[in-house]
């Protein structure tokens, strides 16, 4: 075997133990996952703009000895920018533009050791559950090349997946970091609200809802990576809850007995794919054979004014993405330079007044609430994180005459409402417990108290040890597949 096939095996933190001993270097760590990039990525189109000579300079000035010296990682192509690169959010109407400015979490990145290799698909500006945008293709799912990642962030979770590199951006305004990891079977967490600024050229996004974090192969690398990255910059609107110690330190830590809420039902009622409530219900024994009180219970106030209001909402932020780049590009986006479900989306936000956007936001605030109350009584909520097994590719796309045929058959995948996380602030993860006849990861998902990141990544590690899932490979991974065959050379 390679390094570069040795290293696939690892996780972040384990690769960054290889740099900090001497016994590799930082830069056989980025020739490694550029190797595997080049090995896996025509089969699975998962990173969208390269940027392997950008890398390789970096090594060469030298990476900080911070906890991830020298380990590569990938960034999504939405919302984090780097200075004097591409950068597309997944559009056509971006696809000469480069960056200005550097983001304030790239800085910390950085500063932490990372070195960015490229940039992952996305859907055009976040928009669709799955990675199909006309820009850069579809982006494929290593459990099966026939199905979608999910998304938005479903090329980060396929490179990860694949095991191009042990963890990559992600980003998440209504489910777009955890659906990805529960397709593509990875942890997921969602921080709370303003853990990670958005700075410098935002305050926040779409109401507080935009978060961002990691796609991660180990509970231990996520905790280890929000450490390096939390914290609010100057001038931010509002900060996080302080976190009582290093969230690295709660993993391992005994989550003591939980009081853990769980449903089936989806909003409307109905039940998700047999597969997702198989999925919930062993989640659910097998937290009750580590002690905790499961008990099943709705989460209260998700009637039809909420939904409507979150329909307000996406609508109305979907008229500020493309309000924002016409404006910062001097220009609006030309007749084919959006991909049809924006454009369609993009005709409803502007139907949406100040006064509607703002009585929507009121109403959602009257929710979080009642999910704040609600969550007094337990310590999480579950249930499955997708309605339905991954999608084949080629199933969540609009075209010009059927416009929101991506949005209508994407909502079959994610009917249970993820969007709560980020409507109330609460930190929520996917946690990758169980995979299907078909062999599909299948996630499940914990919504956490307010500010409480730290219960959730306690049981996360005691999930993770009871049913181990790292050593779980997709076909296409970089530990199989050589040369870009998946039956070797």
């Amino acid at each position: 075997m390679t390094l570069a096939t040795d290293l696939a095996g690892l996780d972040a933190t384990a690769q960054a133990e290889l740099v900090h001993s001497g016994e590799v270097s930082a830069a056989e760590l980025v020739d490694a996952a550029i190797e595997r990039i080049e090995r896996l990525n025509p089969q699975l189109n998962a990173v969208a703009l390269p940027m392997f000579e950008h890398a390789r300079d970096a090594v060469r000035t030298g990476v900080p000895s911070g906890p991830f010296a020298g380990v590569p990682y990938l960034l999504k192509d939405l919302v984090v920018e780097i200075e004097g690169t591409p950068f597309h959010e997944g559009s056509l109407f971006l696809r000469d533009h480069v960056s200005s400015y550097t983001s304030e979490l790239v800085t910390r990145l950085q500063r932490a050791g990372l070195v960015v290799l490229g940039r992952t698909s996305t859907p055009e500006f976040g928009m669709a559950p799955t990675c199909e945008s006309a820009l850069y293709g579809p982006t494929r799912n290593p459990w099966d090349p026939a199905y979608s990642t999910s998304g938005s962030s479903g090329g980060s979770a396929a490179a990860v997946a694949s095991g191009m590199v042990p963890m990559a951006h992600g980003n998440d305004l209504g489910g777009s970091l955890r659906f990805p990891a529960a397709a593509c079977g990875l942890f997921g967490l969602k921080p709370t609200r303003a853990r990670v600024p958005l700075g410098p050229e935002y305050g926040d996004a779409v109401c507080g809802w935009a978060v961002e974090h990691a796609l991660t192969v180990s509970v231990r690398d996520s905790a280890t990576l929000l450490d390096a990255t939390a914290g609010p910059m100057l001038g931010d609107p509002y900060p996080a809850p302080p976190l009582a110690r290093p969230l690295l330190a709660e993993v391992g830590a005994d989550p003591g007995r939980l009081r853990i809420a769980y449903s089936p039902r989806t909003p409307g009622g109905a039940l998700g794919h047999r597969d997702c409530v198989a999925a919930l219900d062993d989640a659910v024994a097998l937290c009750a054979s580590l002690g905790h009180e499961v008990v099943e219970a709705d989460l209260p106030g998700l009637d039809e004014t909420v939904g409507a209001a979150i329909g307000t909402v996406f609508d109305s932020a979907t008229a500020w993405i493309i309000g924002y780049w016409a404006r910062r590009l001097g220009r609006r986006p030309g007749p084919d330079e959006l991909d049809p479900l924006t454009r369609a989306y993009w005709g409803r936000g502007r139907q949406v007044s100040a006064a509607d956007h703002l009585l929507a936001v009121t109403d959602l605030q009257a929710f979080a609430r009642a999910v704040a109350r609600f969550l007094t009584g337990f310590d999480a909520w579950l249930t499955p994180t997708m309605s339905e097994p991954p999608a084949l590719l080629g199933e969540i796309t609009s075209t010009r005459e059927e416009p929101l045929r991506a949005a209508e058959r994407g909502a079959s995948t994610v009917a249970y409402p993820l969007v709560v996380a980020n409507i109330t602030g609460n930190p929520a993860m996917s946690v990758p417990l169980s995979w299907n006849a078909a062999g599909l990861p299948i996630g499940v998902h914990f919504l956490g108290r307010f500010g409480d990141e730290a219960t959730l990544l306690r049981l996360a590690a005691q999930l993770e040890e009871a049913r181990p899932w790292a050593n779980r490979r997709a076909p296409l991974h970089a530990t199989l597949v050589k040369c870009g065959d998946p039956q070797g050379c």
